[in-house]
This record gives structure tokens, C-alpha cells and sequence, in this order.
């Protein structure tokens, strides 16, 4: 727990395209928090952000961590290496905003779960839709009972990638390193959503297919469909083959009421006993998650996104792919042990 008034001191790890968006976001001023270093594998890239925006960089990961002056980090590095530099933050008593998946496998979302554990810092993952007024909405509708009780729900991640866009990164499209395609990369943040707003699922059946790409080893494409511990249906579809993208769409049904949202915005609302839809603000997701980072850091309480929440949307992802692969249904692995503070 963190109880001073001045600003969160953090540092920022990978200086990639999410990493540096982190870094102007903390430099921001909106956010109880101030950017004191960055850091990454590429020293020279780390030291030409450092400059452009008027910050340090430290000369490696290690360096960045060993310093005392800084209180928490943001790990932005490729998926399958989140294991890796997110313990090690945690050992070194740092607490961490991770960016998301947790991690591309259970058994590495579980490491750190471990490390979250002993050291009793604060970890959370990015899932900033979870922060849009509107789904902060059908949230607590859902378990107000304003759908009665759900029976189904339908998710659409309908995007476009280039093959420029795989064959910018040596590590995009690989199992190691992003862990996965168009769910694990592109579609983990509407599994997060799902789940939160659905409940667990019990099990899944999958089909995936490598569609309108080369030279990737992941999936551009999958279907889904799934049962939750609520015996309600979901279905799932993930995709970075739709030229020109479809908005994001959502929908979910109950026996009293349904909504359906695009690209967060509720376009359909009707409720037997809540027929009132309130007017709800413009929420800047990512400032609202960071800001949700440091309130929790200073006042010892739990973030909105758990590691155990992040850690089921990786099992229901892990689940997709051997589903996939077998095609069989197969039950997304259960926690052991919970982490704690």
C-alpha cells in the first residue's frame, strides 16, 4: 500500500507501440501518477523515447527495477515473455500494470499469479473496455436482474491485419511469443468482457483456421461456442480477415430483457423490470484503468481486473486452441490456488 499524496512513481517496459502509448498517457498529468524511466531490450530505441519525451532510460529491464525511486511499472513486451519480466518486477517489489493477455499459457499466468502472491504487490491486467460506462452498465444490470436470467449471448470481433502487419515483427503470429492470433491477440479483450459480464464457462467447442494469411503460425480466424456455469450459450467469433473491420458487436439475452452493443455503444435496450436506460458518459478506458491501478496501489484494495479474472479469459483461450485442435469439447483448466495479498 502506497499512502502518500504525491504521484505514483512508475516506469514503463517496452517502448513498442502500446508501450509508448503508455508513456504518453503518463505524461499526461490526468492520472495520480508520474513516468520516472523506461526501458527495453532495443537500449537505443528505449534512449530515443527517453528523449522525444523528456523522461530517463534505463539502461536495461534490471536497472529499471532496481531503482528506488520507482514504485510500479507498466510491462508492455510481447505476450509470451509477460512471465518473464512481470515476476521479476514483482520480486523486486514493484507492483505491476501488465499489459494483456496475462500471459499466453495457464501455467505462465500461474507464475505470476505465484509472484503476485509472495511479494503483496498489486497486480493488474489491461482490460479497459471492462472501464466503458456502458458495459460498467450492463455489468450491473445483469447481476441487478434487469435481463432476467441470461440465456445466450453472441460476440463478434469482426477486424482487418495485413500480412504487412505480421510481417512487421519476427515474433507476430507466433505461438512463443503472442501466443496465439485473432483471439489470444485481437480478441482476448471481448473474452475478458464476456466473462465478466457472463460468469465462467464450463466448456467450449472451437474451430480455428489460418484463413487470408502467410508466414504466421496462429489462427486468423475461430469460432466458438460455449456453456457457461449458468447454462447459458455463448457463441464467439474471432477474426483479423474482415477488410474494412465490422464494429465489435455484442449481444446478450434473458428471459427478461436483451441488449446489444457496437463498438461499446448499447444500439438495443428493453428490460421487463429496468426499462430505463440512463444516460451514460465518454470514458477515456485507459486513463480510467491506469487511474483504477493507482487508487488500489495506494489504498491496499483490489483492482477492478484481478489475476484470477485475467487468468480464466487465458483459460478460456487455452481451451479454444485444444478444442481446435482435437475437435473435441474440451472444460477450461480451474484455478488451484488463489493468489494473495
Amino acid at each position: 500500500m502506497t499512502t502518500s499524496g504525491a504521484p505514483l512513481r512508475m516506469g514503463v517496459i517496452g517502448i513498442g507501440i502500446i508501450g509508448r502509448r503508455h508513456v504518453q498517457r503518463l505524461l499526461s498529468g490526468a492520472a495520480a501518477a508520474e513516468l520516472v524511466a523506461v526501458a527495453d531490450t532495443d537500449t537505443e530505441a528505449a534512449t530515443a523515447v527517453a528523449a522525444e519525451h523528456g523522461t530517463e532510460a534505463a539502461g536495461s529491464v534490471a536497472e529499471l527495477l532496481a531503482r528506488p525511486d520507482v514504485d510500479a511499472v507498466v510491462v508492455a513486451v510481447p505476450s509470451g515473455l509477460h512471465a518473464e519480466v512481470a515476476v521479476a518486477a514483482l520480486d523486486a517489489g514493484k507492483h505491476v500494470l501488465l499489459e494483456k493477455p496475462i500471459e499466453v499459457t495457464v501455467a505462465g499466468a500461474d507464475e505470476i499469479r505465484a509472484a503476485e502472491a509472495r511479494s503483496r504487490k498489486t497486480l493488474s491486467v489491461v482490460s479497459q473496455r471492462r472501464f466503458a460506462a456502458e458495459n460498467r452498465f450492463l455489468h450491473h444490470a445483469i447481476r441487478e436482474g434487469a435481463l432476467g436470467r441470461v440465456t445466450a449471448a453472441t460476440v463478434e470481433v469482426a477486424l482487418w491485419r495485413s500480412q504487412e502487419y505480421f510481417d512487421s515483427g519476427a515474433w507476430r503470429g507466433t505461438w512463443k511469443l503472442d501466443g496465439g492470433g485473432a483471439l489470444m491477440n485481437q480478441g482476448v479483450h471481448l473474452v475478458d468482457l464476456a466473462l465478466w459480464l457472463l460468469g465462467d464457462v464450463e466448456e467450449v467447442y472451437a474451430h480455428t483456421g489460418l484463413l487470408a494469411h502467410e508466414r504466421i503460425e496462429v489462427e486468423d480466424t475461430v469460432t466458438v461456442t460455449a456453456r457457461t456455469r449458468d447454462s447459458a450459450l455463448l457463441t464467439f467469433l474471432a477474426t483479423t480477415t474482415a477488410y474494412g473491420e465490422i464494429p465489435i458487436r455484442m449481444a446478450i439475452m434473458g428471459d427478461g430483457g436483451s441488449v446489444v452493443t457496437e463498438s461499446e455503444r448499447i444500439t438495443h435496450y428493453t428490460s421487463r423490470t429496468h426499462p430505463e436506460l440512463p444516460e451514460l458518459p465518454e470514458v477515456d478506458q485507459q486513463l480510467a484503468q491506469l487511474t483504477d491501478f493507482v487508487t488500489a496501489v495506494r489504498g491496499g484494495t483490489t483492482p477492478l481486473v484481478t489475476s484470477a479474472q485475467a487468468r480464466a479469459a487465458v483459460a478460456f483461450i487455452e481451451s479454444v486452441y485444444t478444442s481446435g485442435r482435437t475437435g473435441r469439447p474440451v472444460r477450461p483448466a480451474t484455478i488451484t490456488a488463489p493468489a494473495e495479498r
